[in-house]
């Protein structure tokens, strides 16, 4: 893996700053997922805070629901399947249903396991895997962090054509 830290931007604004960038405005979902879901946990955390941030500096509330601002929304699910992932968050987002997400122009961040799995990878607008040892990152990721030291992330653009195809998702081999 080759480390990239380029730039005046710490890895968590420069990551905000791209979704922004891709995904500006309406009902957008982002994952979180990796091998050690505490970290997870706390880079979607500093990644949802930082979005709210750079909307709030934008004009926007950041927490506004009434369809004229931005949402930012956090969720955490811990290990779920997709019936539950689907049933408990991604529909309810999708119906407006969802406590807080209301609006039209909200950011639903969501940390856990098996979020980037292959039958809700497609889900997600904008996803991060963590990197948290020496283990091989998910290869359905947006954006790849190693979180091993938890006060300096590091964001890696990972060569996929290293990963074994035994371990590689289905139809990347």
């Amino acid at each position: 893996m080759t480390p990239i830290q380029a730039g005046p931007l710490p890895t968590i604004e420069w990551i905000a700053d791209e979704f922004l960038h891709n995904a500006r405005r309406g009902r957008r979902l982002v994952a979180v997922d990796g091998a050690d879901p505490e970290a997870s946990t706390r880079l979607a955390d500093e990644l949802a805070a930082a979005i709210a941030a750079r909307l709030t500096t934008a004009g926007n509330s950041g927490d506004d629901t009434s369809g004229t601002g931005t949402a930012v929304v956090r969720r955490s699910v811990g290990a779920v399947d997709e019936t539950v992932l689907r049933a408990d968050l991604v529909d309810p987002f999708r119906a407006r249903t969802l406590p807080g997400a209301e609006g039209d122009d909200v950011v639903l961040g969501v940390d856990g396991q098996h979020l980037l799995d292959d039958a809700v990878r497609g889900v997600w607008h904008y996803s991060v895997w963590t990197l948290a040892g020496d283990e091989l990152p998910n290869s359905g990721a947006s954006v790849i962090v190693d979180v091993t030291d938890p006060d300096r992330p590091t964001r890696y653009y990972y060569d996929f054509c290293a990963i074994p195809p035994s371990v590689n998702r289905p139809g990347l081999h």
